[in-house]
Order: C-alpha cells, then structure tokens, then sequence
C-alpha cells in the first residue's frame, strides 16, 4: 500500500493483523525485502508494516523525497506513518540507516516505541585523528577550482563535468551511486551525529553486530551499549554489516526471544 505522508507517497507492506506493531526499517539504498524473513516471522502474532524509504526500494530514485532529507526528516515520515496506521507503541527492527531514524524516533517521541533491534546501526560519527588527509586537501583544493570556474560562466558545462569527476575520483561507492539529488540528501544523513540522542532512549534495545563490520565498525556498538539506559549487544562473531543476513537463523532465533518470549 501507499500513504501520502509528508509531501511523499510511502510504500508499505503490511502483514498480520492482530497484536502489537511492529515497523521494520532498511538500510540506505535497501528495501523492505531484506526485512521479509522478519515480517514472516513477526506476522501471525504482531501487526507488522516495513517501509521502503522515499529514493530506495519500491520508491526508488523516480520518488525521492521532495527536497533534500536529513535524518530528521526521514524520522518524522517515520512517526507519522506510526500514527496513521495506529501501530503506536511499536517494536522496531532497523538496520543502518533505518537504524540512525529509529534512534532518532525513539529519543524524540519514546511514546511511540516498544522494543527496539537496532543491527549494524549507524549515526555515530568517526572521532577526529586532527588535520585534514592529503585526500581531504587534495579534494576540497580541485573543488574550490570548479567552483571558481562555474562562477565565471565562461566554461560551460566544464564545470559540471568537472564536479562529476571529483565524485568518481573522492567519493564513496555509496555516494557514487546516487543521482544528484540523493547524493545531496545522503550528505546531510550522514552529518548528523546521533550520539548525544542515544542516553535519551528509553526503549529495551538489542544491538545485534558482526565483529567484522567495515560500515558500522564493531567500536560503535559498544558506545551505543554504553550511552543507551537500557541496552545489551550480541556480537556475531565472522558476520559483516549485513549480520542479520548472513547469519538470518540465529537473528530470527533473538528477534523471536526479544520481541516474542520476552514479554
């Protein structure tokens, strides 16, 4: 189904129809379809709805968000589909990016959230190690030039190109990936550092990570285990940012005992 839901159309896929909700969240330029094992296990005894993000899954780059989005954005998206599907308080299960809303919800409306399964969640930034890289400067150098040449109107369309090559050349797979107007909403995602909103959650949350995570590094989840007042985390030992995948038996096993049995 769709819901028109601040300025966009969000699709979700509902599943089961008695108990308490339960909202499934994707990572960035995923869907709702890696959440399937989830839904079929959550169903017959939980409202379950997965939302494909505006500009990934079934909305996909055709409906993006109307303007750049940052993650309080997305979140308040996220919280009004509560609200008009009456899942409040629901359980969540979140992965990367949906995981960086969810945080985001849950410290800003902890009356809409249950129990929360954040895996491979991100929003903490990187410390700084101090100055700038030689790639930093390099970049931030070449980009002053291009758009000293757009300034000037006398080189066409050079300047575009120009900009084009710097993101083939500096930019990350992710950002690489992305039209222009997604590259521009992943960029203000990613600057936001959640890590002063994690004491805020009061939410019973379990952080399921892969000790080998690259994306999420493994030192992340031990700050959220930290700063949040009621979290534990399960390391799976071997497993990569997509934990839940990899390893889906033994996560469905945990989803099963926290948001099931564990009641």
């Amino acid at each position: 189904m769709q819901l028109e839901v601040c300025k966009v159309k969000v699709d979700i896929t509902e599943s089961g129809s008695v108990g308490r909700g339960a909202l499934l969240l994707h990572g960035w330029m995923c869907s709702a379809q890696l959440m399937e094992s989830v839904a079929n296990l959550l169903s017959p005894k939980m409202r379950v709805a997965a939302i494909d993000f505006p500009g990934h899954g079934k909305c996909g780059a055709a409906m993006p968000p109307p303007e750049p989005w940052g993650v309080p954005e997305y979140m308040e998206m996220t919280a009004e589909v509560i609200r008009k599907l009456g899942l409040a308080p629901c359980d969540i299960v979140a992965h990367s990016f949906g995981a960086r809303v969810a945080i985001l919800l849950a410290a800003t409306y902890p009356e809409l959230v249950g129990r929360m399964i954040l895996t491979g969640a991100a929003g903490i930034k990187k410390p700084q190690t101090g100055g700038a890289s030689m790639k930093q400067r390099l970049y931030k150098g070449l980009r002053g030039a291009v758009n000293l040449a757009d300034k000037t109107h006398l080189f066409g369309s050079l300047p575009d190109k120009g900009r084009e090559a710097l993101v083939q050349r500096f930019g990350s797979t992710d950002y690489k990936a992305l039209s222009p107007e997604m590259r521009k909403t992943f960029v203000k995602v990613i600057s936001l550092d959640l890590t002063d909103r994690l004491e805020r959650i009061k939410a019973p949350t379990l952080l399921y990570w892969g000790a080998q995570d690259t994306e999420t590094p493994l030192w992340m989840a031990r700050v959220m285990e930290e700063k949040i007042p009621d979290a534990g985390l399960v390391i799976e030992e071997g497993a990569g940012h997509f934990a839940y995948l990899e390893h889906n038996t033994k996560f469905l096993r945990i989803v099963n005992s926290f948001l099931l049995e564990g009641r």
